[in-house]
């Protein structure tokens, strides 16, 4: 018996194959997954990660049959799209499919009750109480996703436009952002007809380490970003979880920047999305162990 954990995010794909006693046996990594791009670009990512990981384990046609695996997917709420994934061809004796972030918060807190706030091209706050899932935001960019790399960066382009037309004063920020567009505007607007998420993501990094030397766009926008963030957390302990905590790619940039009382409450992740995949799948045999008594 085998288990594959897979997490298909909006980034990357990543796959993590185990024998039965928990070792790692094989791994693989591809490009992104989310289901807003098509569910066969998303099959098409697992796929290429999943027969990375077997192709390393060195697994053969009957082995691969017997595989229980656990699969966490950006953006599979959207409308049919769990069900067109689930009628694809997957080799597999099980396959489980949820959302990033609910195998995102079990790995987190090793199944037990608890929440976590993701901050990555994204943010969505999960948690799990009793049994009930509770969530907030992660509804998808530009209505949703508040304190993300993508909103960061969509702050910063609107803040450079105004200051460009002299709304308000340019900092060093604008001014950068700005010359990355030969100091037109008709090159932004260009740019954003046609930018995605992770297009305005990747001005994030730029807009955090200028909050860090204290560009006052850099630290206006962060703190509106980490505002956001705060009230994720809250949300969460409202409703009733026990601990929090910071998962993402700017997890640790913005942490420095949220209320200290909520700082004070958040807690280190037990394991990662891989290891909350993997618990997923390793649920799947406990249940079939279940109906069979």
């Amino acid at each position: 018996m085998y288990f594959l954990g897979i997490d298909a995010g909006g980034t990357k794909c990543r796959a993590r194959l185990t024998d039965g006693s928990g070792h790692v046996i094989g791994e693989g990594l591809s490009g992104s997954a989310n289901a807003n791009t098509g569910i066969s670009n998303v099959f098409a990512a697992i796929q290429d990660a999943y027969q990375q990981s077997i192709v390393s384990a060195k697994l053969d046609a009957h082995d691969i049959a017997s595989i229980r695996a656990g699969i966490g997917v950006a953006g599979i709420g959207r409308k049919d799209a769990k069900e067109e994934l689930q009628a694809q061809p997957f080799p597999f004796h099980s396959t489980c499919i949820h959302n990033d972030a609910f195998i995102a918060n079990i790995g987190a807190h090793s199944g037990q009750d608890g929440g976590i706030v993701i901050i990555g091209t994204g943010s969505i706050a999960i948690g799990r109480v009793k049994g009930k899932d509770v969530r907030a935001g992660g509804y998808g960019f530009p209505i949703s996703d508040e304190g993300s790399g993508a909103y960061i960066g969509l702050q910063a382009i609107r803040i450079t436009l105004r200051a460009s037309d002299g709304r308000i004063s340019h900092s060093e920020l604008t001014q950068h952002l700005f010359q990355k567009f030969n100091c037109r505007t008709h090159e932004i607007v260009s740019w954003m007809d046609k930018a995605t998420a992770p297009d305005y993501a990747t001005l994030a990094p730029i807009v955090l380490q200028a909050a860090e030397t204290g560009d006052r766009h850099g630290r206006l926008i962060t703190r509106h970003s980490a505002n956001h963030i705060d009230s994720m957390v809250r949300s969460l302990y409202d409703s009733g979880v026990p601990r929090c905590a910071l998962l993402g790619g700017l997890a640790a940039s913005i942490e420095p920047w949220l209320a200290p009382d909520i700082r004070a409450e958040l807690v280190d992740p037990d394991g990662d999305a891989l290891a909350g995949a993997l618990l997923l799948a390793r649920q799947q045999t406990t249940d079939q162990k279940n109906l069979g008594d």
